[in-house]
């Protein structure tokens, strides 16, 4: 029998269009999916089945009239418990959210997919506010590795990545304020884009500021172009959100790899130390790029590690998140939320200042740097997936989750695209992401290149 919940979005599209199965059928295989890796994965905050099975049976009747709503209708996806789904509470991972309320407003992104027929699966778990690389919290607990259940699945966008690594749906909504879509898609051996920031307007307004985007987390390339033409659209309630796109993304998708410029740091200039199979895993595939047309030469951008701006960003963001909580609910926050947001709270406006100025002179330089170079390769993140429930591996040395994510949170800064491609594992089956960076505007640029990679071979798959 065919397993619906290895198939693409696209997959699935041509399979309603062709009327070999349809969405209740896919629904339904998606939701048991969901309800069997649930115990041992922990992915999810909660499931929506009966909403999801009655929107699919309305889906597959529009399919059956020949009249879909949209460019996604009937697929199944989830979405990070971070953006808002109208008729069911957001909680952000943490005791401090009240469920009561009315609960009765989309995030665009997911306004977007509703419009377009989407069935929504549930909500997708993350750590407290998304504040860190791994996802766990105080309010549900860890959710682990679809690879290998004693090692963590990376986050901030933890529960979206494992769900859809494990078929639990093949689209997920996920945010990104410092790796959260990329970190986690890695983890997991699932493709991530972090769009230019405003690509995908955001709505509220993230604490963190114009550090946060939100992201298509998915099987492959081809499936966040299409998602990202339907959540791409301006909103008005997003004040930064950018204009109309040019074009399709998934149109643009065929362009192929030949005659451009790439410059791949596997490194960052010697201030990264890469664990040697993952840099072996990523210099494969860089390598495969330029066999099939790419001008490939290795180059380091011009920047040394912003840690110090970014951490002043991020845990400003934290104290002001936490700001209106008493004591009683600051003693309930995920303790490493709490240390974060006290020292944020120590911040003066010049240190913040300050800290606005590193961020402008590092866009100037990769704007610059993209002058000479179409895109930047990196490894996506310079280890696999380590023990579950910790924010940093054991023995690393390390204080923060920033300690071992130096390759995404610069591109947060910057608000460039970047997307993370698996391509390859390591000793243990762990995946291995390469990064793909562009100038900002260019989601395009990286979406082809990734698709590319995909078409030629060169990455492995989810779960």
């Amino acid at each position: 029998m065919t397993d619906l919940t290895t198939f693409t979005a696209g997959r699935l599209l041509d399979g309603y269009r062709k009327g070999e199965f349809g969405p209740v059928e896919a629904t339904r295989a998606a939701l048991e999916r969901a309800e069997r890796i649930q115990p041992e994965v922990n992915a999810f905050v909660r499931l929506l089945p009966e909403e999801a099975l009655a929107r699919a049976r309305a889906a597959e009747e529009r399919w059956r009239r020949g009249e879909p709503a949209g460019p996604l209708d009937g697929v199944p996806v989830t979405v990070k418990d971070i953006l808002l789904l109208a008729g069911h509470p957001t909680l952000r991972g943490s005791k401090t959210v009240a469920a009561a309320g009315r609960w009765d407003e989309d995030a665009p992104s997911v306004a977007r997919l509703r419009e377009a027929g989407a069935v929504f699966l549930g909500k997708t778990t993350t750590p407290e506010y998304g504040w860190k690389g791994v996802t766990d919290s105080p309010l549900t607990g860890v959710t682990r590795n679809p690879r290998d259940p004693s090692r963590t699945a990376g986050g901030s966008s933890g529960g979206s990545a494992a769900a859809v690594a494990l078929g639990a749906g093949p689209l997920s909504l996920g945010t990104d304020g410092g790796g959260s879509v990329r970190i986690p898609a890695a983890f997991c051996g699932i493709f991530a884009l972090k769009p230019t920031y405003g690509r995908v307007p955001l709505y509220p307004a993230s604490a963190f500021g114009t550090l946060a985007h939100v992201g298509p987390m998915t099987r492959d390339a081809a499936d966040a172009a299409l998602l990202l033409d339907v959540i791409g659209v301006p909103d008005s309630r997003d004040w930064s959100a950018l204009g109309p796109a040019g074009g399709s993304f998934t149109a643009a998708l065929g362009g192929g790899v030949r005659g451009l410029r790439v410059a791949y740091s596997p490194s960052l200039g010697g201030q990264v130390a890469v664990r040697p199979a993952v840099a072996a895993a990523v210099r494969r595939a860089v390598e495969r790029l330029a066999g099939i047309g790419a001008y490939v030469e290795e180059a380091d951008p011009d920047f040394s590690d912003p840690v110090e701006a970014f951490h002043t960003l991020w845990f400003a963001g934290a104290a002001r998140v936490t700001q209106r909580l008493g004591p009683r609910e600051r003693a309930s926050l995920d303790p490493g939320l709490r240390e974060i947001s006290a020292r944020g709270a120590r911040y003066s406006a010049l240190d913040y200042l300050a800290a606005v100025d590193v961020r402008m002179d590092l866009g100037r330089r990769m704007g610059r740097f993209h002058d000479a170079y179409d895109l930047l390769l990196t490894p996506t993140l310079p280890i696999t997936a380590f023990e579950v429930g910790a924010e940093v591996p054991q023995g690393s040395g390390h204080r923060r989750w920033t300690g071992w994510t130096p390759f995404t949170y610069p591109f947060n800064l910057t608000q460039q695209p970047a997307a993370t491609v698996p391509v390859g594992v390591d000793g243990d089956g762990l995946p291995v992401g390469l990064q793909i960076v562009a100038a900002r505007h260019r989601d395009d640029l990286v979406l082809r290149v990734a698709h590319a990679l995909y078409e030629a071979g060169i990455t492995s798959g989810g779960s």
